[in-house]
């Protein structure tokens, strides 16, 4: 089991940055692959990025490719995602997944945190 819970999202401007923090509680939270989705009003939530349980593989979704950078610090099990350049259709709540693998994790996780809110203005 692990518990995750987001934290730093908020209001920007277009153009600007954000940076999302996961915290990952539980004993075997290190061992866990991490990655982010988001939900848009009236859309589907979809994946945005992935990383392993080292750190030493990440995978994004084309929309974010090279404006979003996933990394994870397991001294603290905290994920982050800092969001660069940002868009008006970046605008969505920002959801942290966990689960055993990439694949698992990008696809069909099983622990999901509650979410935060991210606004783009133009």
């Amino acid at each position: 089991q692990v518990q995750l819970v987001e934290s730093g999202g908020g209001l920007v401007q277009a153009g600007g940055s954000l940076r999302l923090s996961c915290a990952a509680s539980g004993r075997t939270a290190r061992l866990y692959a991490m990655g982010w989705f988001r939900q848009a009003p009236g859309k589907e939530r979809n994946f945005v990025a992935a990383i392993s349980r080292s750190g030493g593989s990440t995978y994004y979704a084309d929309s974010v490719q090279g404006r979003f950078t996933i990394s994870r610090n397991n001294a603290e099990t905290t994920v982050y995602l800092q969001m660069n350049s940002l868009k008006p259709e970046d605008t969505a709540v920002y959801y942290c997944a966990a689960d055993g693998s990439m694949l698992e994790v990008r696809t069909t996780p099983s622990y999901w945190g509650q979410g935060t809110q991210v606004t783009v203005s133009s």
